[in-house]
């Protein structure tokens, strides 16, 4: 039976998507930068809610919607505080909401993102002969599978491609697509790199 070790790498994202408007200011399409403040407004009983964008050229403002005209009492007290208090969590809530930005918006510029955390998912076999990585992305991150694989292992990406064409990666996803939540990557590691691939991905 062989032994396998198994690590799960947790990937955030380094910047806020960007979404590109027609600038009123500048006449022209820009890259709108998220200002990690929320702006309400109370019309009777009834709130509005915005996260406020700016124009990375001009600092000019845009109010992407969150919500428009909800009954106060429809919404969580939670809700309202976050709101109120500008909170981080829900800040990036709303902001990693690409689908909701490409509705208002030409299109919208993503970001690689970093791994913030190697752990091992149980000890270490003495010599493992396959490798487990499972991929954690709290938020959607725009970066390649292969780009990732190789940015950590040390691996070039023609080589990533390679150790897939001969059967020494297994996994389901797409090398050249971006790396979804829960993508498992399983490495063989009967190959000269192994040593080099172990040390880098637990670290």
């Amino acid at each position: 039976m062989s032994c396998t070790l198994s690590v799960r790498w947790t990937l955030t994202a380094n910047r806020f998507p960007r979404p590109w408007r027609t600038c009123p200011r500048c006449g022209t399409q820009r890259a709108f930068e998220c200002s990690d403040k929320f702006r309400l407004n109370a019309n009777g009983r009834r709130l509005d809610a915005w996260l406020v964008y700016k124009c990375t050229t001009c600092d000019d403002t845009w109010n992407h919607t969150l919500f428009e005209r909800r009954h106060g009492r429809d919404l969580d007290p939670n809700l309202l505080s976050a709101l109120e208090a500008n909170d981080p969590a829900l800040v990036g809530r709303f902001a990693f909401d690409v689908a909701a930005l490409r509705r208002a918006a030409h299109r919208v510029e993503e970001f690689a993102g970093n791994v913030a955390h190697k752990e091992a998912l149980a000890d270490r076999p003495d010599a493992p002969e396959r490798l487990e990585i499972l991929i954690a992305t709290p938020v959607p991150i725009a970066i390649r599978l292969d780009r990732l694989l190789s940015s950590e292992l040390g691996l070039p990406r023609a080589r990533i491609g390679a150790m897939r064409d001969a059967g020494h990666i297994v996994t389901a996803a797409a090398l050249n697509r971006p790396v979804r939540d829960g993508c498992r990557v399983e490495f063989d590691l009967a190959v000269g790199e192994a040593n080099m691939i172990l040390r880098n991905a637990c670290r």
